[in-house]
């Protein structure tokens, strides 16, 4: 008898004791355990099981579910019999910041007090112990929302240390998605003030403490040593491109034919093109669980992983990114390869100024795939992860303006019938409305002001991908044109060139427009489409000159 499909809990138990659908995870157990790590960092994309994971972790190691290893009969782990011996004989912290996902610095903080005050109040037992002195009693006392930064820091030292003498056992802290405040510290301007918390709690907790048996922490992201885990040796990470614990998070192939089997579905090419793609270490075929999992519940073959929280950071840095990001997105948007170094130890306040940063969180997010590496030159060769996160940024990117501006295909339409009237009515309405959320609004117009441009191009893909082969900044003539529009099957062919007004060579927005459509024409941009055969009159050249909020087409 199929199992039942339950999505979004959480509780290792709940799910076994309620004989849910659940996939057999715990070789990792065995394997995080074998391997002696006294702080081990797991990093994966989101929806990716990592909560669910240590759940497991806790139900197996917590001394709070000892004479529970029923849960685990039937499972692997409970094949061996040395850790049928370890099962509930440690005290566990178990802890997450995963929503921990606050505008402001003091909000941040208070969220996070909040989760030190809810684990001491678990533990109140401490305080009847006769363990705790005067003094200890006072500040087990003392941890309160208006506590201070120092008191703060230490809490998990110190509920270490008392459950440490209480239980005569040394303990095993669990800490998930312990990136969480920090992306949303990056993304609202906080960054430095949550990084000096962040990184004197983690060093009292991890660092100088002879309480702590072993920790495990999970995120997204391998946020720099320098910014947060300075002085802490003895820290191993584990990233998407390592090989430890490559199969313990997603599925596997195997693993989702068999559930679709189990529940008498037979899609599975489709599933393969949407959910697959995923590269763990040396391991590929990994498919996306949550996707998965509503798959099996609603037999239906959509979006799921795409459509939940989390990518308003991603959303940023391509939005506000350079030309080089924009021009390497649309590659990637069309299902080609692009060429990047990475650096895995992600630098938030870098972000802006490190491409290779922006690749590597990317990946680390789960949206880019490695599918090759030149070790020689430390080249990537990056994708796409899988249909889903192509359906994904495409929805994206008309948001970016669709969300002021309804009527988004109207420029589209009005380009297509050559009607130029309409092409500057739009257009002046989205630089209106819609240039101050972008970076460009807010830089002087020398200032690489076509980024706009840029992420409008990432729009016409989105709308015209399926009629047009879209390419900007390639190689034509004598030059690099802006944009191309070549029809794979029928009608025009179109080259759209970009100009800023220039106070230096021109006296106003006609002069810049007319400068536009002189360099198509001066560096032969139409050659590549007569090569593949298009006529002359089939060819449609258009100029985009603008300054600041101004826009002229023509």
């Amino acid at each position: 008898m199929a199992r039942k499909v339950a999505i979004g809990i959480q509780d290792f138990g709940d799910l076994i004791r309620n004989n849910c659908f659940y996939v057999d995870k715990t070789q990792f157990i065995k394997e995080w355990w074998d391997s002696g790590d006294s702080v081990t960092l797991i990093t994966r994309p989101r929806r990716f099981g990592k909560t669910l994971n240590m759940s497991m972790l806790e139900y197996f190691f917590s001394n709070r579910y000892e004479g529970h290893g029923e849960i685990f009969e039937g499972l692997s782990i409970w094949e061996e019999e040395r850790f049928r011996d370890l099962q509930g004989t440690y005290p566990v912290i178990n802890l997450s910041f995963a929503n921990v996902k606050e505008k402001t610095y003091q909000q941040t903080k208070e969220r996070m007090y909040q989760i030190i005050i809810e684990l001491y109040n678990k533990n109140t037992f401490l305080l009847n112990s006769g363990l705790l002195t005067e003094q200890e009693q006072g500040y087990y006392r003392s941890i309160r929302e208006n506590m201070p930064e120092t008191t703060a820091t230490m809490a998990l030292h110190r509920m270490t240390d008392f459950l440490c003498r209480y239980f005569r056992k040394k303990v095993i802290i669990l800490l998930d998605e312990y990136d969480t405040p920090m992306q949303e510290a990056y993304v609202h301007g906080y960054w430095d003030e949550l990084v000096a918390f962040t990184r004197s709690m983690f060093n009292s907790t991890f660092k100088t403490n002879p309480y702590l048996e072993r920790a495990v922490m999970t995120g997204i992201t391998r946020v720099s040593k320098e910014s947060v885990f300075s002085d802490l040796n003895n820290l191993k990470v584990v990233t998407t491109t390592s090989n430890e614990y490559a199969t313990a998070f997603g599925f596997t192939q195997d693993e989702v034919f068999k559930a679709m089997d189990e529940i008498g579905m037979s899609q599975k090419e489709e599933v393969k093109k949407w959910y697959d793609g995923f590269v763990f270490g040396s391991v590929s075929d990994i498919y996306n669980p949550w996707s998965i999992i509503n798959f099996l519940d609603t037999g239906k073959i959509t979006t799921y992983w795409a459509n939940t929280s989390g990518n308003s950071l991603v959303s940023k840095l391509i939005r506000e990114g350079s030309r080089g990001i924009k021009e390497q997105f649309e590659t990637l948007l069309q299902g080609n390869v692009i060429e990047a170094k990475l650096d895995e130890q992600i630098v938030y306040n870098q972000l802006e100024q490190s491409e290779s940063t922006i690749w590597s969180l990317l990946i680390a997010s789960g949206y880019l795939k490695v599918i090759e590496v030149e070790i020689a030159e430390e080249v990537y060769k990056l994708k796409l992860t899988n249909y889903e996160v192509v359906r994904m940024f495409q929805n994206m990117v008309s948001g970016w303006f669709g969300e002021k501006d309804g009527n988004y295909n109207d420029f589209v339409k009005a380009l297509l019938l050559d009607d130029i009237d309409a092409m500057n009515e739009y257009m002046n309405r989205v630089a209106l409305n819609i240039f101050s959320s972008f970076d460009t609004g807010k830089r002087p117009s020398g200032m690489e002001p076509e980024r706009f441009y840029h992420g409008f191009v990432l729009g016409l893909i989105v709308d015209l991908r399926d009629k047009y082969i879209v390419t900007s900044n390639r190689e034509s003539g004598f030059g690099r044109y802006d944009i191309m529009l070549e029809p794979l099957k029928e009608g025009n062919a179109i080259i759209i060139e970009f100009k800023v007004f220039n106070q230096r060579r021109e006296k106003t927005l006609e002069d810049t427009l007319k400068a536009a459509l002189s360099q198509i024409e001066e560096k032969n941009y139409a050659q590549i489409l007569l090569s593949h055969g298009f006529e002359l009159q089939c060819i449609k050249k258009y100029g985009f000159a603008f300054e600041g909020k101004n826009v002229l087409i023509g």
